[in-house]
């Protein structure tokens, strides 16, 4: 019989989850540009808002119908409700599929990705790395939004209740602790976004092909939810339960929808996220 091969030799001091720190990810990511600009846009969306109610006066109920937006200039929290109603259908997918769609697919396309390996960084750890540097900044995103929209809408609605648009309102106590739910929520919702744009990024060399193929199939989602025709077949879709949220704003909260959202994101994503990984350890990277 023949001997068992010997195991391979390590480097003195080598270790693998030493390798490629999240410090210095974190420091890298936050050193780009469309960083920078992602979170100059998301800064900016209260105060375009706040311009276009001063330029358009009030907002009232079209039709004799009453929404989130008709309220929006009743309270700070009022404001910063409407701004996450604004944008979390789009604008907050974009910087989701942004960070995670470039993780490695930017690596591969600056040719820097097959370097990062042989330093060398194990394919896992690589993709740890990666991917909690990029739902950190998601979150970061998601977080920035409601917290100005708050600061803002306070300082020029007043700090005070939350208007519920169908009657009543929410101490501003109680209001704060239900956009914190919200807004973690709505990060729990965006995580099948995140997902797909992560699996996208190590199957292409193209970051713009990741974060727009996680953008275009977002839509494709929001748009078949809108078919009534698919019945019961929405219940599978994240995009059915996006405004979930708007439960949790009432004196009486209803947390089933967001329960069965949160499941459903959460499940694709867990999919979505280990296909990255299978897919990534046997890929021949050459870029």
């Amino acid at each position: 019989m023949s001997a068992p091969a010997a195991p391979p030799e390590v480097a003195p001091g080598y270790r693998p989850l030493r390798t490629l720190p999240l410090r210095v990810e974190l420091a890298r990511q936050l050193r780009r540009r469309r960083t920078l600009v992602m979170g100059a846009v998301l800064a900016l969306l209260p105060f375009v808002l706040l311009l276009a109610f001063a330029v358009g006066g009030e907002p009232g109920g079209r039709n004799g119908r009453v929404s989130l937006m008709d309220t929006a200039t009743a309270s700070g929290a009022n404001f910063a409700a409407t701004c996450l109603f604004v944008s979390a259908g789009f604008l907050l997918v974009i910087p989701v599929a942004l960070f995670c769609g470039d993780t490695v697919a930017s690596e591969a396309g600056w040719s820097s990705l097959r370097y990062l390996l042989a330093a060398p960084v194990p394919r896992a750890r690589l993709l740890v790395s990666k991917l909690t540097v990029a739902l950190g900044l998601s979150l970061a995103a998601i977080v920035l939004l409601p917290l100005l929209a708050l600061a803002v809408g306070s300082l020029a609605y007043g700090w005070g209740p939350l208007e519920i648009p169908t009657g009543g309102a929410l101490p501003a106590g109680t209001a704060l602790q239900r956009l914190t739910i919200v807004t973690g929520y709505v990060f729990a919702s965006q995580l099948v976004t995140a997902g797909l744009a992560f699996w996208l990024s190590t199957r292409t060399d193209a970051p713009l092909g990741a974060v727009g193929g996680a953008v275009g199939l977002t839509i494709l989602g929001n748009v078949l939810d809108a078919v009534t025709a698919l019945g019961d077949w929405r219940d599978f879709l994240p995009a059915h339960w996006q405004f979930a949220w708007a439960d949790a704003l009432q004196p009486q909260p209803e947390w089933g929808g967001m329960i069965q959202g949160t499941a459903l994101s959460v499940t694709y994503a867990v999919v979505l996220v280990a296909l990255a990984f299978r897919g990534f350890r046997g890929k021949d990277v050459v870029s």
